[in-house]
């Protein structure tokens, strides 16, 4: 259980002399505008909730001008970015609704909570838009495994998502995972959530209405989470461990209580504001709620559940306990609103109203403990434009030739060492903890480019992925940001889909570091363009920066979670190979790009040089055309071909097809070179011999290269270098290697 806090806070004037406020991660100069903004030096509660309200996790203050450089609108896009989540038009008055955040610091020091309560807090993001969760996703990065530590983090923080997830009943279905040494001490836990939805059943966390009623829904308050924005906006340190409060608890079993009430609150058309307490618990909901209705708010903080004794108002208003809500409806729906939480078994408690005067005013104990400007916490928050400047690596990457390492003679041995590399081995051991096919929709397993969700009632279907390689963006973030965004569109398009839209989820080491910025702004560059260029703008998502450890940042990883739409479901495709004498094709072009790929950290042990080269122009051509094909009926399987290469694609395409390849790949390149470069725009396809001339045509006509590389065979993978035989062996053992990988190495 947390720790209580002193119940004797510090005074104005003792937070002012001896600058307590800098322990919350308020700067002097950040005082000095709160005092100009309450024209007096804050109260201890007051501090509180301005240091929750301006931290990074929160108000974006150095990451504001940066995100804006995304395109945010579109056609299909019905709510962007400044909600709980961004929603997308599917047709038939139908909408999907995702998001995804982060929980990365908590996961650190408690990985079970840490990881179980980013679940939890991403699902509440979308059912208060109104939306009913279908789907779960996660984006997961952890030192080596060879590590005790690692392998203690991965364990747990696995555990604790399956242990919310499966509880709560909506299918985790995708995600991914890698492994590098960058991530150790700091692993990165982003969860994501999809929603479907009605138009008509759009939520917005507004508290208008001057009068009506504040109502709390869920448990009650406790003291975990309690600076839980300000800790996640903070390097990790040796002492980190001391702030093991400031990790929540969660309860999915309280969760699905308050899911399911809060949706039949909705359905019955009495809300007029809603919002989950998500980061800085009550703060942030009640800010935020009567900032976007440009009103007001009072709250009686006695009225709010507690289940501990003695709780401070600065206690009240900064725990982050889980599964609670806040929402607004007219005076005459209170009783209404009640029962539907009686029914449910909920605490349901009036603990405020929304006022005309823009202030947040907190009551307790019958006195004013708080009186601030709503604007000064939520509008008018400090934005940085923090310092710039190119890393000594990144110059010094220019110049560095991945093709001069010795020729790799045995390339079968070298396949099994990559299928065996945790980042590209079976990830069985991870999603066989989850349960994928709860409410029976799951129409793709976790396993393939994308996982599939059929939306009831319809003939339509939503393929969703997560996608980012740190490697990549460390080396050129510009262009391995672009990469993750073109990565994500793929899977989406050999799944079947249309890609929709986009969330981010921004993980970078400390902005207050030139460097480390120079990452941030040139990802974002690269993602924004390769938005644009694909027609897929961003509807949300999360900032997570200071993800440091002793060993200094993490690499720059900007996960990408996409979804797209499957018009029709005979459309749905996966990667494995479907039938005996199936023609295999390789669209786009393989150049010898081996710079942050599997191949390089396996076999020569080093991350460096330059990234693979993207040209969004040939990327576009390549989805469309793709998709085009998928849609006309021409193919059997679609794999997109990322780490590993294409070696490492066909042996994944046999894998799950359970079928063998012949293989004869003609090209000018080394052996080692062509069968595990990383170049982008690049699809294996396998089609009914049929099908393979009509195919050919069709990629001629959208001018993507496209060759015809082998036959769906036997039980056995063999690739021929022009003529020359490079691997060979039976699918078995390479499925062993790639299955056993990750036990091994957690059973050592």
């Amino acid at each position: 259980m947390a720790q209580q806090l002193s119940v004797k806070e510090p005074t104005s004037e003792q937070i002012a002399e001896q600058k307590l406020y800098k322990q919350m991660g308020v700067t002097d100069d950040e005082y000095a505008k709160i005092c100009g903004f309450l024209g007096r030096k804050p109260n201890y509660v007051e501090i509180g909730v301005f240091s929750v309200m301006w931290s990074e996790h929160c108000s974006y203050k150095n990451s504001k001008p940066v995100l804006r450089r995304f395109p945010t609108t579109g056609p299909r896009v019905l709510m962007g970015p400044g909600e709980g989540a961004g929603i997308v038009d599917i047709g038939d008055n139908q909408a999907v609704v995702f998001k995804i955040e982060s929980h990365n610091h908590p996961s650190a020091i408690e990985p079970y909570q840490g990881a179980a309560t980013g679940v939890g807090g991403i699902i509440r993001d979308i059912f208060s838009m109104g939306a009913r969760p279908v789907a779960l996703l996660n984006s997961l990065r952890f030192g080596k495994l060879t590590n005790d530590r690692v392998k203690y983090l991965f364990e747990h923080v696995v555990s604790g998502i399956a242990g919310y997830g499966n509880c709560i009943g909506i299918p985790t279905v995708g995600g991914e995972v890698m492994f590098d040494e960058s991530y150790e001490g700091n692993p990165l836990v982003n969860a994501m959530c999809v929603g479907l939805i009605d138009h008509d059943k759009i939520q917005k966390g507004v508290a208008r209405g001057v009068g009506n009623p504040v109502f709390y829904v869920g448990p009650a308050t406790g003291r975990d989470g309690i600076h839980g924005a300000t800790f996640a906006s903070e390097e990790l340190t040796a002492e980190s461990e001391a702030k093991r409060p400031a990790v929540q608890v969660g309860d999915p079993f309280m969760e699905k209580l308050v899911l399911e009430a809060c949706l039949e609150l909705i359905d019955s058309g009495i809300v007029i504001g809603i919002q989950d307490m998500g980061a800085a618990g009550l703060t942030c909901s009640s800010a935020e709620m009567a900032s976007k209705a440009g009103n007001g708010m009072e709250l009686n903080l006695d009225a709010v559940p507690q289940r501990e004794d003695g709780m401070t108002a600065y206690e009240m208003m900064l725990s982050e306990s889980q599964e609670r809500m806040l929402f607004v409806v007219l005076p005459e729906h209170e009783a209404q609103a009640k029962a539907i939480f009686d029914r449910w078994g909920l605490i349901c408690a009036k603990v405020g109203k929304v006022t005309d005067d823009g202030r947040l005013k907190l009551i307790h104990h019958g006195e004013v403990v708080g009186d601030m400007p709503v604007t000064a916490l939520v509008d008018e928050c400090p934005v940085y434009n923090k310092p710039s400047s190119v890393p000594a690596y990144y110059t010094a990457g220019a110049s560095v030739d991945t093709t001069r390492y010795a020729e790799v003679s045995d390339l079968t041995d070298a396949l099994k060492r990559v299928l065996g590399s945790p980042t590209v081995a079976s990830k069985e051991w991870v999603y066989n903890q989850y349960d994928y096919m709860v409410r029976t929709s799951t129409a793709v397993l976790p396993g393939s480019d994308a996982a599939v969700v059929l939306v009831p009632g319809t003939r339509k279907a939503l393929a969703m992925t997560t996608d980012c390689n740190g490697r990549f963006v460390y080396l050129d973030p510009e262009v391995g940001g672009a990469i993750a965004l073109a990565e994500a569109a793929r899977n989406v398009v050999c799944s079947g889909a249309e890609p929709l839209a986009v969330t981010d989820n921004l993980n970078f080491g400390s902005p207050e570091k030139p460097e480390i910025f120079w990452q941030l702004e040139k990802a974002v560059d690269g993602m924004a363009e390769a938005c644009r260029q694909l027609n897929t703008p961003v509807i949300g998502g999360n900032v997570s920066l200071y993800n440091e450890n002793a060993k200094g940042a993490i690499y720059p990883t900007p996960v990408v979670g996409m979804v797209g739409l499957v018009h029709d479901v005979d459309h749905i495709t996966t990667q494995g190979f479907k039938h005996e004498g199936d023609v295999i094709v390789l669209l786009g072009d393989t150049k010898a790009e081996l710079g942050g790929s599997e191949f390089q950290y396996v076999l020569h042990g080093v991350t460096e040089g330059r990234p693979p080269a993207l040209d969004l122009a040939v990327e576009k051509r390549l989805q469309g055309a793709v998709l085009a094909a998928i849609q006309g009926g021409l193919v059997a399987s679609a794999h997109d071909l990322s780490e590993g290469g294409l070696a490492a694609a066909l042996a994944e395409s046999c894998i799950s097809g359970r079928k063998g390849a012949a293989v004869d790949f003609k090209t000018d390149l080394r052996a080692d070179h062509a069968l595990f470069s990383e170049s982008q725009s690049r699809i294996l396809l396998s089609v009914r011999p049929e099908q393979a001339a009509a195919l050919q045509r069709l990629m001629q006509e959208q001018g993507v290269p496209c060759r015809t590389i082998g036959t769906v065979q036997g039980n056995e993978l063999m690739i021929r270098i022009n003529g020359q035989p490079a691997i060979q062996s039976a699918v078995e053992p390479l499925e062993k290697d790639w299955k056993d990988a990750i036990p091994c190495l957690m059973n050592a």
